[in-house]
């Protein structure tokens, strides 16, 4: 399929007016259809697929011309942004960035792609999903007997690579506990992954106050906690206390259970990769193993294709189903879309919700999204069978952009 050596313009024209795939009629008559693996996703003409082709293509342009301001060296953009808060030094790897990207799927059927969808780059908090998706695959399997069990019952603790040695530990190496305060000893699974648990404390350098302060900085690190499960704060160091109580669970990197139970069942690229930070090493089993990041606030996270975060997307709109497999239960991607008393535009981790429309004024109050910094967009909407991936666009523009999407839909149904 011609697509990079095309100008932007001709690209645009050539993908919504693609035909079809020899073997989508097949596709479809055998039900729900879902793409192979790798690069044997089917394409449709946005119009066989319910969509306006010039209505898209101006969706398209739209998206394009409203790229991130952020500098595309997402090192500097960190450090114009998150590196000014304390302890906002870089310590996971950042990759420049390319152009704006995306792709749509109807009926999961490629209709659009832009950009270079197959280029790996940064997800940021989208990454959070994955994150939330390794807990979710730990309670389908009893790893986890309930999300309200609190998470201090399921660790033990930790020992930390690379850091001064401590009393009982090897050299070079310190035991922590993470979970072993009496505020933390009453956070639940749940907490964390609703981002309402307030937990206390200092991981792989950050401590807790230091993500996006608020208030009077001599109050930061002394200031009473809040009962769990009664305010929503957005914090990174507290996903990453996830992240290393999931490694625990577990007991092997997270990255190798997303591999084996989501990513080579859907059908992804082997070009994404998941990192932690520099010094998020611990030791499991005899063996070093990296705790992973939530996100890239100091680096890190989940670097993938736009192709590869529509195939989640696509997971997600199915309900955790790829085909014949149940891949994520039911019972959890119902979870996952509850509302969050604290904040009702929220879920799991990172399942954004919109609820009453707050999000996205203009998509229907059932749709949902992974969203990340960047802007990395991946949006899920059941009415209209539709996934959107849109990166490095302006987070103030993405509700006029699925503006434009959803009328490409509506233009075609009045159509008929």
């Amino acid at each position: 399929m011609l697509r990079l050596a095309l100008r932007p313009s001709l690209l645009l024209a050539a993908l919504v007016t693609l035909p079809a795939a020899a073997g989508a009629q097949r596709g479809a008559a055998r039900g729900t259809y879902f793409p192979e693996p790798g690069d044997r996703w089917e394409h449709r003409p946005a119009r066989a697929a319910g969509l306006d082709s010039a209505r898209l293509a101006e969706a398209i342009a739209f998206a394009v011309s409203r790229e991130s301001k952020a500098p595309r060296d997402l090192e500097r953009a960190h450090y114009q942004s998150f590196g000014r808060e304390p302890h906002g030094e870089a310590t996971g790897p950042f990759k420049e960035r390319g152009d704006p990207t995306g792709l749509i799927v109807r009926h999961g059927y490629i209709v659009a792609e832009w950009g270079d969808p197959e280029r790996v780059d940064m997800t940021f908090s989208v990454t959070k999903s994955f994150l939330s998706t390794t807990v979710g695959l730990a309670v389908d399997r009893g790893l986890i007997r309930a999300v309200t069990d609190t998470v201090r019952d399921y660790l033990g603790p930790t020992l930390v690579l690379g850091g001064p040695p401590s009393r009982g530990a090897p050299g070079g190496a310190t035991l922590i506990d993470p979970f072993d305060t009496p505020h933390n000893r009453t956070i639940t699974w749940d907490h964390l992954l609703r981002q309402t648990s307030d937990w206390e404390g200092t991981l792989w350098g950050k401590p807790e106050w230091a993500d996006r302060p608020t208030g009077e900085p001599g109050e930061w690190a002394t200031r009473p906690r809040k009962a769990p499960g009664s305010a929503y704060e957005y914090n990174d160091v507290r996903v990453n206390a996830l992240a290393l109580a999931a490694t625990n669970v577990w007991r092997r990197p997270l990255p190798q259970v997303l591999a084996e139970y989501v990513m080579e069942p859907i059908g992804a690229s082997r070009s994404w990769r998941w990192y932690g930070y520099d010094d998020s090493w611990v030791l499991l089993d005899g063996e070093a193993v990296q705790s992973v990041s939530g996100g890239g606030h100091w680096g890190g996270g989940m670097f993938i294709s736009a192709r590869d975060q529509a195939r989640f997307g696509y997971l997600t709109l199915r309900r955790g189903r790829w085909r014949d497999r149940q891949i994520l239960s039911e019972a959890w991607v119902r979870m996952a879309l509850t509302p969050t008393p604290a904040q009702p535009t929220y879920g799991f981790m990172n399942w954004f919700l919109n609820t009453d429309r707050k999000m996205w004024p203009s998509a229907p109050a059932s749709a949902f999204a992974h969203l990340g910094n960047g802007t990395n967009l991946v949006y899920v909407d059941p009415e209209h069978d539709l996934v959107v991936v849109a990166r490095w666009i302006e987070n103030g523009a993405v509700d006029e952009f699925l503006k434009r999407v959803l009328a490409a839909v509506e233009a075609r149904r009045a159509e008929r």
